[in-house]
């Protein structure tokens, strides 16, 4: 599987991998319901799905859920060593690897929509209409399967077709098959790395001058901008470690076996997991508009069920 999605079958206790798979899953369900309701609430009000900032909010969310269901899926197989076949292991790779990138380009690009919000407030309306938003999704999709298109070019020179009849346990080595293209892997997710760090930088530090200058409630709402941009600067930052998690579990395998299972298993709940609930606690929570719909949603259905009551 892509990067640290996934915890290698080792030598543990079976009460040990039994544990860490209870935690993984209910972990994962919480997270896929909670998804799953702003998911619905996103459709639901007019207000959320013809506005540029929520659009990307929910198309995150959508990635998310992807990355959840597909990550689980591996770990699973690979907790309980379930050979599959090579192609199908292909399959989950390249989704998992396009849903790896569309998260932290997602990321990027709803901070670079909350710097023209504050910076450029009057070209905001013509910038960030409906329109633009559906074709910046269709950019962040084709940024991120550029590097899975890479890594399959190379891969596939080095094949024949048998390869993806033969049965193994599903895990990204299968299509690491040489250490230059596990370099050349590394490369193209340091320059994407780079250019959201740089992307990032210069919300935040356009953001903050404006945030200086404002007084009275625009400086409120400035700050309250700025803080969105730190916290999906820290959400961006655990997403893009995770696309260094597999070199670094590359050098722990090296070392121990044991110790490289609890680093994998380490690095798919931090780098994973956690930013998956930093979405829904940016917009979920913080957002007012989303709160109330939220609060509705959820008075409602209770509300509902006990008339059926």
């Amino acid at each position: 599987m892509t990067n640290n999605s996934s915890v290698y079958a080792g030598k543990s206790s079976g009460r040990l991998i039994n544990d860490r798979v209870i935690f993984v899953q209910v972990l994962v369900a919480v997270l896929l319901c909670i998804n799953i309701t702003l998911i619905v609430i996103f459709f639901m009000k007019e207000i959320f799905y013809t506005n540029m900032r929520y659009i990307l909010f929910a198309n995150a969310l959508f990635s998310d859920c992807i990355n959840l269901i597909i990550t689980n899926v591996l770990l699973i197989f690979v907790y309980f060593a379930v050979d599959i076949q090579k192609w199908s292991c292909l399959c989950f790779f390249i989704l998992s690897s396009v849903y790896n990138h569309v998260t932290p380009i997602t990321l990027t690009a709803m901070s670079l929509e909350r710097y023209v919000a504050i910076c450029m407030p009057l070209h905001h309306a013509e910038l960030c209409t409906t329109g633009r938003a559906l074709q910046g999704i269709l950019i962040i999709h084709s940024l991120s399967i550029i590097p899975c298109i890479v890594v399959l070019m190379l891969f596939s020179s080095s094949v024949t077709n048998g390869f993806f009849k033969q049965y193994a346990i599903c895990i990204v080595e299968l299509f690491i098959l040489h250490k230059w293209q596990g370099y050349v892997r590394s490369a193209i997710n340091q320059f994407y790395f780079l250019i959201m760090c740089i992307l990032i930088a210069f919300s935040y530090v356009q953001i903050m001058k404006v945030a200086k200058a404002a007084s009275g409630e625009n400086k409120e709402s400035t700050r309250k901008g700025l803080r969105t941009v730190i916290l999906h600067a820290f959400q961006l930052l655990l997403c893009l470690i995770q696309l260094w998690a597999p070199f670094i579990e590359a050098a722990v395998l090296q070392i121990d076996l044991n110790l490289f299972i609890n680093v994998r298993y380490f690095n798919y709940i931090l780098f994973n997991l956690v930013p998956r609930c930093l979405s829904p606690l940016i917009y979920g929570l913080r957002d007012e508009a989303f709160l109330l719909a939220l609060k509705q949603h959820v008075f409602c259905c209770l509300f509902t069920d006990k008339v059926q009551r």
